[in-house]
Parts: structure tokens; sequence; C-alpha cells
């Protein structure tokens, strides 16, 4: 893609490694090659080639000591870090699930925020990260007063697009401001279909996290005595190996080649948490393989449920609980004759990389084209 003349200035959370939103900062990248990036901290070498090969403004955290492996405990330091002075530009764009929106724009700049959702610590997620007693009040207190920041420096942004209709009605929520849907980017041609065979196991794959809910994956294959591989790591493993019996195995994080093979040969993909979106069940399907997620957040947009449509891509379960999800595993097994893996791809294909960069960049060139008018009107 041609270089895009206007100066952009880009805005991300941090850089450690290459998740959702670094993927739509890579194709931003790529878009403006030239576009300095300005970030909280950067793990030199933790991202795509696009982005580390630019300028890079991280914060003063950025030159603490190790500070990749405990950035997160520096939460309430974060509205101080973004507190850059921004240079002239044409257009700021953020994506941001934390502080990057934060940013003060130069006066009468265009900011687009591309939201991966409101800050989910201080918002709908508090109670999943298990604080309790003295720590839990005093937590609340800090939360409360980044809940006000993230509410006032959404002033800064003059237009919200949203990953998902679960994050557009949180943007509504959290800020009282419209948005836009535009889906993030799947990579459907490096997630397709094989003809190995189907297996008798599940898989699910995700940061060890409680709000995953990896929990209840596990919970449910216990009872049923279920073969379930489970892919990635974080702070909630210790917890997780305790429950787990014999016919759970955990992998740790694999490359995306590993991935993909279990994907292709999996019964099914479990998705028990409630996710912003959910790049993992688009890229199960794009497999030709069925998702059972739990049905809030963004696997309502993602997801077409067994019963509620003519071409079901997966089961989507209405409660946080065992049974439930047991029972969802249940009904795939019974039903499975009708997910057909063709259909299910074509469901993924919705999402691919092409139709992001057709959305996206058509909302930005429309932005820049209202600039322009308003700047020759003035």
């Amino acid at each position: 893609m041609d270089a895009d003349p206007h100066r952009v200035l880009l805005i991300h959370d941090w850089l450690t490694g290459m998740r959702g939103g670094e993927k739509c900062l890579d194709i931003f990248c790529r878009r403006w090659p030239d576009a300095p990036l300005y970030t909280v901290l950067h793990r030199r070498g933790s991202v795509s080639a696009a982005i580390e090969q630019r300028y890079i403004r991280a914060s003063f955290l950025n030159r603490l000591p190790g500070v990749a492996n405990y950035y997160r405990y520096l939460l309430p330091l974060m509205p101080w870090a973004v507190r850059w002075r921004l240079p002239e530009c044409d257009l700021v764009l953020s994506t941001s699930h934390c502080v990057a929106k934060g940013v003060t724009p130069p006066e009468r700049t265009p900011h687009i925020c591309y939201c991966l959702t409101p800050m989910r610590y201080a918002w709908h997620m508090r109670r999943s990260y298990g604080w309790r007693g003295l720590k839990g009040w005093a937590v609340d207190r800090l939360l409360d007063r980044l809940r006000d920041w993230d509410r006032r420096t959404a002033a800064g942004v003059t237009h919200f697009i949203a990953i998902s209709r679960a994050v557009q009605q949180r943007i509504a929520e959290c800020y009282g401001r419209d948005s836009i849907v535009i889906y993030p980017p799947v990579d459907t041609d490096y997630f397709c279909p094989a003809p190995a065979a189907r297996e008798d196991y599940y898989l699910a794959m995700s940061a060890f996290a409680p709000y995953k809910r990896l929990d209840l994956a596990i919970e449910a294959c216990n009872h049923l005595k279920r073969r379930l591989f489970v892919i990635g790591s974080g702070q909630d493993a210790r917890r997780l190996r305790g429950i787990a019996g014999p016919t759970i195995s955990f992998l740790g994080w694999q490359p995306d080649d590993v991935v993909r093979d279990y994907l292709r040969r999996c019964r099914a993909l479990l998705f028990p948490g409630e996710e912003d979106f959910g790049i993992v069940p688009v890229e199960a399907q794009a497999c030709g393989t069925p998702v059972i997620a739990y049905g809030r957040g963004g696997a309502l947009d993602t997801v077409r449920a067994l019963g509620n449509a003519g071409e079901p891509t997966g089961i989507l379960f209405e409660e946080q609980n065992i049974d439930c999800l047991a029972e969802a595993i249940e009904r795939c097994e019974r039903d499975f004759d009708a997910f057909d893996p063709d259909a299910l791809r074509r469901h993924a294909l919705q999402f691919a990389q092409p139709r992001f960069e057709l959305e996206i960049f058509g909302f930005v060139d429309d932005v820049l084209g209202q600039q322009r008018a308003q700047r020759r009107a003035a």
C-alpha cells in the first residue's frame, strides 16, 4: 500500500507482545510507515517489524529496570505517563484499552480512538480480578479515580470506533459517546481448514487471568471426563493446574502453527469468558471448527448460535457455571452434524483483514477530508 502523505501520530498502550490490539497497530504502521508511535512502554523485539522499525517514544515508566515484568502494577501512574506534548499533525490515531485514548491532541486536530474497550480494570470487570477486604477497599478507591480520569479524557477523542457491539454499548455507558463498530482483522488466510481428521478432544486458549474463566472449561471437562488441551499461561496458572483432573493437559503458549494444528483437529473450541471481541473464536471458525462460548460480549457478534441460525457456527451458553457449559458440550456432541465446516469458514471470512482495512481507512479518509474542508473554510 502506498504511503499516506498526511502527518499521523499513533498512540498505543504498551508494546510487550503481538496480541489483538498489536495486530491492528501493525496494519496502521504499514499504512503510515513514517508515523511516530507513542506508548507507555516498549519491550524491544516483542512486536512485529512494521512496528519496531519506526520512531517509538516510550514514557518515563520505560526507564524503570525490568518494567516489562511488572508494568500492570504501575496502572495508577499511567495517566501521567501519557501526558506527552504531541507535535502538530493532521491526525491522532490511538488503539486503546487502558490509557492511550487519554492523550491530549494538538488543538483542532482530530483524534480517532480505535477502542478495544473502556478501561476494564476501572469499569466492568473489577470483581473479576478477585480483590477483597481492605485491599479491595483501597483498590476500589484508586479505581474510582481512574474511572473519573477515563471518563473525563474521553472528551479529547473526536471519533470513537468500537471493536464490537458490546464495546459500543460500553462506550455509550462509560463515556456518553456514540461510536461506530469496525471488527478487528483476523488472518483467515493462515487459519484455514486442513484434511486432518477431527479428534475427540476440546481446546481452550487464553491468558490465565481470572475473568477468562478457564476454570469453567476445566471443571466442565473434569465433570464429563472429556479431554481438554489448554494453551496459554499467566497469573492464574497455579490455581488452574490445581483443579485439573487427569483428562486436562496444559501446553503453555504455543506458536501459531501449533495453535492452528490444534484448532483444525479439536471437536470444538471452549470460550467461557466474556471478551470484548475475541479473535480466537473467529480463527477456530476459519478452520471449520465450532465454538462453545459464553453468550455475552464479543461472542454475540462472532458466533451464530445453534437453534437461532440457519448455518450455526457454535453454541452459546447462558450462565457462567459448570452445569451450563457441560450441557453445551453435550449438546455439541449430540448435534455435531449441524455444523458445516464450509459454512463456518464463510462466516469467519466476514472478519478478514481486507475488510478491516477497507472500513478503517475509509473512515480515516472521511475524517481527514472533513478536516481539510474545515481548514479551507476557516
